[in-house]
């Protein structure tokens, strides 16, 4: 026997638990003359009768009482196989993998942290990279990126919020070299990114409105980046959130719109209903998504 014959056993089943052909092929949904080629077919690859046929229906012959019990044993353990699955699907445990930019780092964690004491089964990989994650691969069940609406097939697109930048300096810098005013701006120092053409908003609007000259400082990493301003090297663009609670940076000029890039939750279709990847959207919404104070 094989999987090939799974049809078969599941009609003979049904035959033997209701009685009759036309009864297993309503519940089969199939024709009655398909219950009899399968009752027929199994019964001749088992070699025996399974049941004794006559003018009210089938009645099982032993072998046929045989096939019936392990026919229900069966039928219950997928029931049981349904309803731990279906129970798993609703519980919040397990693996959960987000991913982000690194700049939008100190603004996830706090959800993050709130998912962690919600649901203590979970388990969170929290990924950031430059590069795209491909939910489809199952690469992460959640993904927050920044920039222009992701369009990609399959997913399900959600605005989370505007990502907003302010212009900001380390303390050390401003007693070296006085408070900057929009006016100053081209007698101070800058730190920028290794890639002159980035995409930021507010890097675009540096390359316009500082001269080359005084970017005197420039990395490829977030992190590199902000230790700088921290370390008084140059003014450099801080995320809002991290800039106003960090005590060693002064802010040079608040937040502006054209700084300002969206945020977007992207989940595949196939998982945004599960109950994990709603708990963290929930999360991410009630944190992040609303309005936040100046």
């Amino acid at each position: 026997m094989s999987f090939d014959n799974w049809d078969e056993i599941r009609t003979a089943y049904q035959v033997a638990r209701v009685g009759t052909v036309s009864g297993a092929a309503e519940v089969l949904g199939v024709h009655h003359a398909t219950v009899i080629r399968h009752v027929d077919a199994l019964e001749a690859r088992l070699g025996t009768k399974l049941f004794q046929r006559h003018p009210r229906g089938y009645t099982p012959t032993e072998a046929g009482h045989q096939l019936l019990a392990v026919g229900q044993a069966t039928e219950d353990q997928f029931s049981q196989l349904a309803a731990r699955i279906a129970g798993a699907g609703e519980e919040v445990s397990g693996e959960l993998i987000v991913t982000s930019l690194p700049t939008i780092s100190t603004l996830i964690l706090p959800a993050l942290e709130q998912m962690l004491v919600d649901h203590p089964k979970l388990q969170l990989r929290y990924l950031t990279d430059q590069r795209v994650f491909r939910l489809e691969y199952g690469e992460a069940h959640v993904a927050i990126r920044a920039g222009n609406r992701p369009t990609e097939p399959d997913n399900v697109v959600q605005q989370l919020c505007a990502n907003r930048t302010g212009l900001y300096a380390g303390k050390s810098y401003v007693e070296r070299y006085g408070m900057p005013t929009e006016e100053t701006l081209d007698q101070h120092r800058f730190i920028g990114p290794e890639q002159r053409d980035s995409r930021a908003p507010f890097w675009r609007w540096m390359s316009n409105a500082v001269p080359d000259e005084c970017v005197v400082f420039r990395a490829n990493d977030h992190e590199s980046q902000l230790a700088a301003v921290r370390q008084g090297l140059g003014l450099g663009f801080v995320p809002y959130n991290e800039g106003r609670s960090d005590s060693r940076m002064v802010e040079v000029l608040p937040p502006r719109p054209e700084w300002e890039s969206s945020l977007w939750l992207v989940t595949h279709v196939d998982l945004h209903r599960t109950a994990k990847v709603q708990a963290v959207l929930k999360v991410l919404k009630d944190l992040i998504g609303s309005p936040r104070p100046n």
